[in-house]
């Protein structure tokens, strides 16, 4: 920089900072008499340790009652006391983006948790952006192949679709976004663990993903353990790191496991702050962050952001708030059902209560036929299964059940997949067509 420039920053630089005190700490929550800050600036906590002598605790400014400010840090509130100084950003959080993130597995601020740096010259980006503008986002007119068949033959997706993965614990949420993580054809892989167990994060990526699809990878991990402003901040991060590589030109899948555990940290952050509980506990602010980190996925003029977000319905209840706001946003939802987990049938994806609603703007007219027939013979099958099953039904009293009950086991086999099988979208959509014609290839 030439030394005229550095004259002409000279006027503009503080000659000096105005620090905030704390004042008092309830909860999850720190007030403090100050700094000027806005919502959602970042502010450092000095707090005077013995061992280290000092330390920064960073909390984000999350309210203010009358002239206080009310701060949510991000890690604990762990030697925080009374006088601590808060010296304000007046900047958001940001997170470095680049190549270099790609294998790595990071926190919510964006830092690898293997205890590696990354390099220095990074470019940075806000994790809260504003979701594209309408009028430029481009159709959905190009499939993208995920390599599980009951999705690619049934519920095809396309290139910037999202998708909600709606299901009970245990059912196999996070082994069919493995599935989709090593077997997708998008270039990159940006998955969430928000809310997971310490434990299942390492064999999530171990088991489920692989070195293979690590490798194609990025993780964002905010486990259960971490404050409530963590686990939302894990979700807006990997939103983040998705919008920068789609902006890049790059088709992006996001995986995030769960969207349901994003709106329970932000029901803790509301009534922690003061807000009323309205339906089922959940607080208004639960119904605002969904659509603004929902929303931001999808097309845009550079690239796509196909996304897939899992939704732990409580008790099976596919209606419960979360399940049926998430539901009214998407593109479409993949209910997996126990019952068909219970009978070993994997990935246990109900195919008659799940929808994609963009499959009739990208598939084959053939490709179509061929999924309404076969959805037709087995709702037919599982609405008469109980008389079957009973021996109440006489095998010739209606043509299109007898055909049901010949299609229904061929249906079934094409509907399961193993773990570590990847079937191509060309496969699936031919296998379905020649079980639709009367048999398999």
């Amino acid at each position: 920089m030439k030394a005229a420039d550095l004259m002409n920053q000279i006027p503009i630089i503080p000659t000096f900072k105005k620090f905030g005190r704390v004042t008092r700490v309830i909860g999850l929550m720190i007030e403090s008499q100050g700094p000027e800050s806005s919502i959602g600036d970042v502010c450092k906590i000095h707090v005077p340790t013995i061992r280290d002598g000092h330390q920064i605790i960073l909390a984000e400014v999350v309210g203010f009652k009358d002239e206080i400010v009310v701060l949510m840090p991000y890690t604990s509130l762990r030697e925080i006391s009374i006088g601590c100084l808060v010296e304000g950003t007046h900047a958001p959080l940001e997170i470095k983006v680049g190549n270099e993130l790609i294998g790595k597995v990071l926190d919510s601020m964006g830092n690898p948790i293997d205890g590696t740096v990354l390099p220095n010259g990074l470019p940075t980006v806000a994790t809260e952006q504003d979701p594209p503008n309408p009028l430029t986002r481009p159709p959905i007119n190009e499939r993208l192949e995920v390599g599980v068949k009951a999705i690619d033959g049934m519920l095809t997706v396309g290139s910037g679709q999202r998708i909600g993965i709606f299901a009970g614990s245990g059912v196999g949420k996070s082994t069919l976004l493995g599935m989709i993580a090593r077997n997708t054809k998008a270039d990159l892989n940006v998955i969430a663990l928000i809310g997971e167990r310490g434990r299942e994060v390492r064999e999530f990526i171990e088991r489920d993903l692989g070195p293979e699809g690590l490798s194609r990878s990025i993780v964002v991990a905010a486990t259960s353990d971490q404050p409530a402003l963590m686990r939302i901040k894990g979700a807006f991060t990997a939103t983040a790191i998705a919008e920068y590589f789609r902006d890049k030109g790059l088709s992006v899948m996001l995986m995030m496991d769960s969207v349901t555990r994003v709106a329970m940290a932000q029901r803790e952050v509301g009534l922690a702050i003061g807000e009323p509980p309205a339906t089922r506990g959940y607080t208004p602010s639960v119904f605002a962050i969904l659509p603004k980190l929902l929303e931001r996925t999808g097309t845009n003029l550079h690239g796509t952001i196909t996304a897939f977000y899992t939704v732990l319905v409580d008790g099976d209840d596919m209606n419960e708030p979360i399940a049926d706001t998430v539901r009214g946003i998407l593109d479409g939802h993949i209910v997996l059902d126990r019952t068909l987990a219970n009978k070993g049938q994997y990935p246990a994806i109900n195919v008659l209560k799940s929808v994609s609603r963009l499959m009739n703007h990208i598939a084959t007219p053939e490709h179509r036929s061929a999924a309404e027939r076969l959805r037709n013979l087995y709702y037919t099958y599982n609405k008469s299964e109980d008389l079957i099953n009973i021996g109440a039904y006489k095998r010739g009293t209606s043509q299109e059940i007898d055909e049901a009950i010949q299609y229904e086991p061929l249906i079934t086999s094409y509907l399961k997949q193993g773990f570590m099988d990847k079937v191509s979208l060309e496969d699936s959509v031919s296998e379905l067509v020649a079980l639709s014609n009367g048999g398999v290839r």
